[in-house]
């Protein structure tokens, strides 16, 4: 689907069910790429009343105060991040065998599998966080968290740190714009774009280093004396 058209998508859903739209979204966007930027985005700028018709309502009652509203939108999407985070942990840690097998319909591979365990192995906790913070990756941190045995209360604890960052933060700056949510929506489309290419990339130029370490070390074992039989 053109990004277009999830953009319309998102907004008919969050213009129309407000607080339940975006609790819903951002459980999803935890485990699966369902544009956590867009509907924290849009969500801010609806907590604003930048448009007309489009207003928080929460149990029945609509928020008249935009500082609640802002306030409101944002836990339900946190929450619902929180949510989808324990998810996808419980799958990472309880149903590893079920991901060998039919990860692929997840797009999820032995091979990614393996890569998660090393990534939180190596990295940790600080994984989390900063997975959580960063658009364009944060829906892949949950399940390889859970691959990698870290504890639910660690993981939630990191998690709501970087869910906290993320959310405030994109409804803020949907606040900020208001009405010209169009101009940076689509500038937020290239940069979630160009953000997931970036990280591609980093990850690309880091397995070639290693690699050459690697074969590096192999020429050099081959002429060390104390190889030889």
């Amino acid at each position: 689907m053109p990004i277009a058209g999830v953009t319309s998508t998102l907004t008919s859903l969050i213009g129309d069910h407000g607080v339940y739209a975006v609790f819903l979204l951002m459980i999803v966007a935890a485990v699966l790429p369902a544009a956590s930027e867009l509907t924290m985005l849009y969500a801010g700028a609806v907590a604003s009343g930048a448009f007309v018709g489009a207003h928080v309502v929460l149990f029945g009652s609509r928020i008249h105060s935009h500082a609640a509203a802002y306030v409101v939108i944002v836990l339900a999407g946190l929450l619902g991040n929180l949510t989808g985070a324990v998810g996808g942990w419980l799958v990472g840690t309880y149903a590893e065998h079920w991901l060998e097998r039919r990860g692929r319909l997840l797009h999820i591979t032995p091979e990614r599998l393996g890569r998660a365990r090393r990534w939180f192995d190596r990295f940790g906790a600080v994984a989390v966080p900063v997975g959580f913070m960063t658009p364009g990756i944060r829906s892949f941190v949950a399940i390889p968290a859970g691959l990698g045995r870290m504890p639910l209360a660690r993981f939630l604890a990191f998690a709501l740190i970087g869910c906290a960052v993320f959310c405030f933060g994109l409804a803020g700056v949907g606040w900020a714009v208001g009405s010209h949510y169009d101009r940076v929506r689509s500038a937020l489309d290239y940069a979630v774009v160009g953000g997931i290419l970036a990280f591609a990339a980093f990850f690309l130029i880091r397995r070639r280093r290693r690699q050459s370490t690697q074969s590096r070390r192999a020429l050099s074992n081959r002429g060390d004396p104390r190889n030889v039989d």
